[in-house]
């Protein structure tokens, strides 16, 4: 912004009345006051329509991922556990928001007692999405059964390896994992792994 100022200074000397002006210019040279003096108003509104949208939607998305019972860490109860011989042993199993979806990362071994781990990114939406890090599962899918329950199948090619569900208990402490499955060998295994919230 450009400001220009004027000054006029009158002199009257001697016997004779003469007037003398001397006038001077000045150039003032203003910072910019904030980025919204660059928006005509029509622009401002947009950007600031446009702001508070994406926080409107970040803010449901918190919510409703906040109102997620699977969300969080959960760590196998060994005591309280049924595993199958053949059956994956997953020790520590994490839920968590990925942008507007969810991403479940496990540990733990595999059906022949090799370290596992692997994760996947998704919705609850009974597609399948890309499984990485489990030699045995390039897909899964998971659905909601309920508040409390979510069904899941995992898929080697086309081909289904373990279906299950994960409910978890009223007071939210506790998940219980049932699955029935094939091993590398192509028996059938069965089974129930309980895990606490941490």
């Amino acid at each position: 912004m450009v400001l220009v100022a004027f000054s006029e200074i009158s002199f009257i000397s001697g016997p004779v009345a003469s007037t003398v002006v001397i006038r001077r210019y000045s150039v003032l040279q203003c910072p910019a006051i904030g980025p919204l003096i660059h928006f005509s108003m029509g622009e401002d509104m947009k950007t600031r329509t446009i702001l508070l949208t994406l926080l409107l939607c970040f803010v449901g998305a918190a919510v409703c991922f906040a109102d997620d019972p699977q969300m969080g860490t959960w760590k196998l109860n060994e005591a309280k556990s049924k595993i199958g011989a053949g059956s994956p042993k997953l020790t520590t199993v994490v839920y968590e928001a990925a942008g507007d979806s969810v991403k479940v990362t496990v540990d733990g071994t595999d059906g022949d007692g090799k370290p596992l781990h692997s994760e996947w990114t998704g919705k609850y939406d009974g597609k399948d999405y890309p499984v990485t890090g489990d030699p045995s599962t390039d897909a899964r899918s998971y659905k909601k059964v309920n508040d409390n329950t979510l069904a899941f199948t995992n898929k080697k090619g086309d081909k289904v390896t373990i279906s299950g569900h994960g409910v978890v208990s009223a007071d939210g402490k506790t998940r219980t994992v049932t699955i029935t499955g094939t091993d590398s060998k192509g028996k059938k295994y069965t089974s129930t792994a309980v895990y606490d919230r941490q």
